[in-house]
């Protein structure tokens, strides 16, 4: 049983490692904002569309950017959650995903 513990504590690690390892992009806007977003949950860069620029309507901008950030991170989540269930089984186990 300490074994089993001990493989599946390795294999979370590993499975940690692969998501923070990941990068993520997220676009809102039809694409006018791409926000890439590793695995860290740290936003690693921000590419906006020179035509959504309008300094008429700065809270669209606004927006469009906390959608793209929001999208990356929501996926980063769920690829943090699925990793998580194929390790645990499914199991339901309180903080493991």
């Amino acid at each position: 049983m300490l074994q089993q513990l001990q493989s599946l504590q390795e294999e979370m690690l590993k499975a940690q490692n692969e998501v923070a390892d990941m990068v993520v992009t997220s676009t809102a806007g039809g694409g006018a904002v791409t926000a890439a977003v590793t695995g860290e949950r740290r936003v690693q860069s921000i590419t906006i569309e020179p035509e959504v620029v309008d300094p008429e309507d700065v809270e669209m901008l606004q927006d469009l950017i906390v959608a793209a950030i929001n999208g990356g991170l929501d996926q980063i989540d769920q690829a943090t959650e699925k990793k998580m269930e194929s390790l645990t089984g499914g199991l339901g186990i309180p903080g493991l995903g």
